[in-house]
């Protein structure tokens, strides 16, 4: 069965961007959090343009594989400036959660006002039978409250930003991870866990 995935780069103090992110921005002054995607000499068979070292081109192309539909953030979609018009996974849709009408959206994108459940749904139905990947803090949050996440994988870079945008928001309660994997890489090490239920 498919599973809905959190899969992010983060800092080791937990941000997912630096300070003064938005549209024309992206990242803030956390750009380093990405450069994991360039600094090998194994080009990404899914994404183009990757050039990863061997450990991270092997994680990043088995998980990024396995997903078939994207549900993002409409704070992440509006940084990334709208992915382009399309989607940040190349073979994916992308669904967007927002409370607010957002502007016009491509064939690859859709917009979903009436919740993380209703976005996951679609996304899964999409997916064809795929896993679901989750994108941004409060898509990943709002998704651990509902108990829709099977698993947590996060791509920690070595720095400590001091600033910027945590990763995940306020929970009701503990939320019990098992690590299944961890991968040192170079300039980042893979964390992959499951969500105990």
């Amino acid at each position: 069965m498919s599973k809905v995935l959190i899969a992010h780069a983060v800092s080791v103090d937990g941000y997912i961007t630096g300070r003064d992110p938005g549209a024309g921005r992206g990242l803030g002054d956390a750009g380093m959090l990405f450069d994991w995607y360039f600094d090998g000499d194994t080009p990404s068979q899914v994404f183009g343009g990757f050039e990863l070292s061997g450990p991270s081109a092997q994680v990043f192309d088995t998980l990024a594989g396995r997903v078939g539909a994207i549900v993002a953030g409409r704070t992440t979609y509006d940084d990334s400036d709208g992915f382009g018009g399309g989607s940040p996974h190349p073979a994916a849709r992308v669904f967007v959660l927002s409370r607010r009408p957002a502007p016009e959206m491509t064939e690859r994108q859709t917009l979903i006002t009436t919740g993380i459940e209703d976005a996951v749904a679609a996304a899964r139905e999409a997916a064809g039978g795929k896993d679901v990947g989750l994108m941004g803090g409060g898509v990943a949050t709002e998704a651990l409250r509902a108990g829709l996440v099977d698993d947590v994988i996060l791509h920690q870079v070595p720095i400590l930003l001091g600033g910027g945008r945590p990763f995940f928001r306020s929970l009701p309660g503990h939320v019990r991870l098992g690590l299944v994997q961890a991968v040192p890489a170079p300039g980042v090490t893979h964390l992959h866990y499951q969500v105990e239920r």
